[in-house]
């Protein structure tokens, strides 16, 4: 899926569910960590020079590792790239493990798997199917003879949806 540089700086504006300025290693050959504003952003998480407003750069948390390196160190590569891998070290472990978390939670995979496990949660407490994709009903008819079908609208269901879908991350230039 691709993406302009104006959507990017534009989603990266928005409200963060977590910022920090934390150390950052980015998969280059001689790169050193360097002090970034790492910023969490739906999935996404934008990394900044801590004196500018605009980000250099962006990855995008689907079908990626979030893996603990050390006691502060934790890492991000992707699935179809293992070798693209940042490295960012926190001034704790709990920050570290805060970060872990967060970034975790971000996916749209995550939300995904969360949301069938609760419905299937539902489904063992109610006891009671997901019509989710019955949308006809069929009713007997007083002389048990014949039937006929209803269309019928399932309840709204009021779950957080996501409608962003991403295929791997990326890096703006």
């Amino acid at each position: 899926m691709r993406y302009s540089e104006r959507e990017l700086l534009s989603l990266s504006r928005q409200p963060a569910e977590k910022a920090a300025e934390i150390l950052m290693r980015v998969p280059k050959k001689g790169s050193v960590l360097k002090k970034r504003l790492v910023k969490l952003v739906v999935n996404f998480l934008f990394y900044f020079r801590t004196d500018e407003a605009e980000p250099i750069g962006a990855l995008l948390l689907e079908h990626c590792r979030i893996t603990k390196e050390e006691e502060n160190v934790f890492s991000i590569s992707f699935i179809e790239e293992p070798d693209r891998k940042y490295s960012f070290e926190c001034d704790t472990e709990e920050q570290c493990q805060e970060w872990i978390e967060a970034l975790r939670r971000a996916s749209y995979e995550f939300m995904r798997r969360s949301l069938i496990f609760y419905r299937n949660e539902i489904q063992k407490m109610t006891g009671k199917a997901s019509d989710r994709h019955n949308h006809f009903r069929k009713h007997n008819s007083s002389d048990s003879k014949s039937s006929h079908w209803t269309r019928f609208s399932p309840p709204p269901v009021n779950v957080p949806t996501c409608t962003t879908v991403i295929q791997r991350g990326i890096q703006p230039t």
